[in-house]
């Protein structure tokens, strides 16, 4: 069995310039090799070899460690919480960084080069288009940016969605602003905007998220964990899914990693672009899956079933049976578990 550490860069880099860590290629060609797959997890694995890490993935083994361990809880998400938009948390930036609803046209921020065109953002004008955008987007995610044109802010985050209307297009993209007439003011009123920018998310004429303050990377989290419908990660929406997907995989004893989560859960909304990642690097070996819990009764029967009290709660299968349970987003404690399970001996 080949053992790997999994070390804090941060640490690495405190070390003074003799130190032999400071001189070591085998951390850092480990280092750039997974640095695509991971990036922004900080994190490196060093192998205690002089294999690359990439490679290794590929062909980990599928024997389970014999005295596999528990992670202790980081940061859950308590089932009993209430949704994260019934009470929008208030902002502590700076008046200047943040526009009371005084809302007429969103552009680019200042000196921006290059704006990418809009015309998959679709501007309405008042609550009655409002609502028939939301209804002829049916069952697909719409997101929706409130905005102001004194709001230096919403300048500044709109060229993103923009950008995000070009790569996603099984998500509508909406613009409202605020302070362009009276009716779009009733329209902010309405929905009970009192900041902007403001991000709502709807599906089937439903609000089911929303976020205000927000930057890009958290915009990009959101739009791919309430839209995803075409990565590598499978969508289970009941009990029944999950059995079909255990009996699936009895033959070939890929190991699966059930993300198990919330509609309105923060973390579990944080860690959902590392679970897209790694589905993609590890498609040979490991299956990705993941329900909320909250989307029906079945899949809250699940929950209740497998003892799931926290979110987001990942559970390994193999072979039908749950070999063990990670509860946390934390990205680094993820991927190790996933690779111990995978038979690896982690030391962290």
């Amino acid at each position: 069995m080949t053992e790997i550490f999994i070390i804090d860069i941060s640490v690495v880099s405190a070390l003074p310039r003799s130190h032999p860590w400071k001189h070591s290629n085998s951390i850092q060609s480990n280092a750039n090799s997974i640095s695509g797959a991971w990036s922004g997890c900080g994190w490196i694995l060093a192998l205690h070899s002089m294999a690359v890490v990439t490679n290794f993935i590929l062909k980990l083994p599928l024997s389970l460690s014999a005295n596999p361990k528990f992670t202790p809880l980081r940061s859950p998400h308590s089932l009993f919480s209430p949704p994260i938009f019934a009470k929008p948390q208030s902002l502590t930036k700076p008046k200047t960084s943040r526009t009371q609803l005084l809302i007429t046209k969103a552009t680019a921020a200042p000196g921006t080069k290059n704006a990418p065109r809009d015309e998959r953002v679709k501007k309405v004008h008042s609550i009655e288009e409002f609502d028939e955008a939301l209804r002829l987007a049916k069952n697909k995610l719409v997101v929706v940016e409130f905005a102001a044109s004194r709001s230096l802010d919403s300048s500044k985050i709109y060229p993103f969605m923009v950008d995000l209307s070009r790569q996603c297009n099984d998500v509508e993209f909406i613009l409202v602003m605020g302070d362009e007439s009276e009716k779009t003011k009733e329209l902010c009123e309405r929905e009970k905007i009192k900041k902007v920018p403001h991000f709502s998310f709807y599906k089937s004429m439903e609000k089911i998220h929303e976020e205000e303050g927000i930057g890009p990377d958290q915009l990009m989290g959101d739009v791919l964990y309430y839209g995803d419908s075409h990565s590598a990660v499978v969508q289970l929406h009941s009990k029944e899914d999950v059995e079909k997907l255990i009996d699936d995989h009895k033959v070939d004893q890929k190991l699966i990693v059930l993300d198990v989560g919330l509609k309105h859960c923060g973390p579990c909304v944080k860690v959902y672009p590392t679970v897209i990642k790694l589905s993609r690097q590890m498609a040979g070996t490991v299956v990705f899956a993941r329900m909320n819990g909250d989307e029906n009764d079945s899949c809250m029967q699940f929950l209740r079933d497998m003892n799931v009290v926290e979110v987001p709660t990942f559970l390994f299968i193999r072979d039908g049976q749950i070999r063990g349970r990670y509860v946390g987003s934390g990205k680094g404690e993820l991927i190790g578990e996933i690779l111990r399970y995978q038979g690896v001996r982690v030391t962290y």
